[in-house]
């Protein structure tokens, strides 16, 4: 920490004494990177990630290795930042468990958002539900801009066949943080419920995550 601050005033010793609300976004992130090199305090280091990323949004987005780019800060201390923006995003938004009931596209929405949230690539996922409507469990399928190649009905149903799944829940992001499905996507949805039909799954929703919301086949009427 810079060498003009008494101790009583370093980050640590403020967190110990009136908890992480009397933290500044620059003393928090200074706890994160912990030391620098010589003649360069960890307060010094997260101002300059300030200036570079002016807001929490911008740096949260951001790799661990475009954030090491910034001077003096290392990949270690780079991934220990978006560890710790990963976990409170996965603190905000807990993820569904098994057996979990899922009742809404809310529901969707908050289990994958804080995984899926500032990637720079579309990723597939299926939920596979019992009888009930509860999850079984969840499988990525892929990754990358969405097709009827990259996304073959084979791959989707191979999972729920063995798994013996009643219904599946369809969940991809997309990278721009707009949720408004695209021609593609209204393509590939239609040709996996004509799948399921075949097979006797049904498909109940179709699930699109955006930066800050989401959009639901089932509940725009597009199933």
């Amino acid at each position: 920490m810079r060498s003009d601050l008494v101790r009583e005033d370093w980050p640590r010793e403020r967190l110990e004494r009136g908890g992480v609300e009397a933290l500044s976004d620059l003393d928090l992130l200074a706890l994160l990177l912990r030391s620098a090199g010589r003649g360069t305090s960890a307060l010094d280091l997260a101002a300059r990630l300030r200036r570079r990323y002016p807001t929490l949004a911008a740096l949260a987005d951001a790799r661990p290795d475009e954030i090491a780019q910034t001077d003096g800060v290392g990949l270690a201390q780079a991934s220990a930042i978006c560890a710790a923006i990963a976990l409170g995003r996965r603190a905000d938004h807990p993820a569904l468990e098994r057996g979990a009931p899922i009742t809404a596209a809310g529901d969707v929405y908050r289990h994958f958002h804080p995984r899926l949230a500032g990637l720079r690539q579309e990723r597939f996922y299926v939920l596979l539900l019992d009888g009930k409507g509860r999850l079984q469990s969840e499988v990525r399928v892929s990754e990358g801009t969405l097709t009827a190649s990259l996304v073959h009905p084979r791959e989707v149903f191979r999972f729920a066949l063995r798994e013996a799944a009643a219904s599946l829940i369809l969940a991809h992001n997309h990278p721009s943080g707009d949720p408004t499905p695209s021609p593609e996507d209204e393509s590939l949805t239609r040709r996996l419920c004509s799948a399921g039909e075949l097979l006797g799954v049904r498909i109940l929703d179709h699930v699109v995550i955006g930066s800050s919301t989401w959009l639901s086949f089932a509940e725009t009427g597009r199933l």
